[in-house]
């Protein structure tokens, strides 16, 4: 077992990027690794996100919020004992998760379960992460509620 597996997770404050988390420390636990969680920001002067920053200094400390509660909230469900660091850097996420997952051996992100329309005008963070980055990319997806009866066709014999 390689006691120095690193695992890097991006953070984004979504539910995705929460069962991602959870994975990467499941993961690292289960291989004996630590994680590094990662949260990306940027600041393009355009208050369309969920933060109300209004500068890139409150972005950047928006941030770091993030993290800390990302890495906290992780404690509260897990126990302490799962070995995370954490790192805000400033650019396109994409950009930003490859270059920490340099010298990783494994990168983990959370899926959105964005719209087709969402996803070719917007792109995804997921499948450019998996297109460069330098070592195993895992996508924890959405979860698929589970069928009903009513929404299943009746059979006929």
């Amino acid at each position: 077992m390689n006691q120095n597996r690193l695992i890097v997770v991006g953070v984004d404050g979504s539910d995705g990027g929460r069962r991602a988390m959870d994975w990467a420390a499941d993961e690292a636990a289960a291989r004996g690794g630590t994680v590094q969680a990662v949260v990306a920001w940027r600041w393009d002067g355009i208050e369309a996100g969920p933060t109300t920053a209004t500068n890139p200094t409150d972005e950047r400390r928006h941030a770091e919020e993030l993290l800390d509660r990302a890495i906290t909230d992780l404690v509260r469900r897990q126990g302490p004992g799962h070995p995370v660091a954490g790192e805000v850097a400033e650019g396109r996420p994409a950009d930003v998760l490859t270059a920490a997952a340099r010298t990783a051996d494994l990168l983990v992100l959370g899926s959105h379960g964005h719209n087709r329309l969402r996803h070719t005008v917007l792109g995804s963070v997921s499948e450019e992460c998996v297109r460069k980055a330098s070592c195993p990319v895992v996508v924890v997806p959405v979860p698929v509620p589970a069928a009903g009866a009513a929404t299943e066709p009746a059979l006929r014999g």
